[in-house]
């Protein structure tokens, strides 16, 4: 079995993208977290655990599921942009 096929590598993935997610703005690695911590579980309890590229097929499939719906939870915040008419410099 190779260390790829470990449950606790893709748990320590998950938790190594969960501390990435601190320094980048907008679920960039959060969903990437999510996809790893699933991959980790299914291992786990025994569903998973077949050749390296069912993993990572399954992981990028969860996590783009992930970061859509994170994306429709959060999404981007309405009236983001703000257009000023005005100089503060003006009298």
């Amino acid at each position: 079995m190779s260390l790829v096929q470990e449950w606790w590598v893709w748990a320590l993935a998950g938790i190594l993208m969960l501390a990435l997610e601190v320094f980048a703005p907008g679920f960039l690695f959060l969903g990437f977290s999510i996809g790893a911590g699933f991959v980790s579980a299914l291992i786990a309890v025994g569903f998973l655990g077949g050749s390296l590229p069912v993993l990572i097929l399954v992981f990028a499939i969860v996590s783009l599921l992930a970061w859509y719906g994170l994306r429709q939870v959060f999404g981007v915040r309405k009236n983001q942009i703000k257009i000023w008419d005005t100089d503060i410099n003006e009298d």
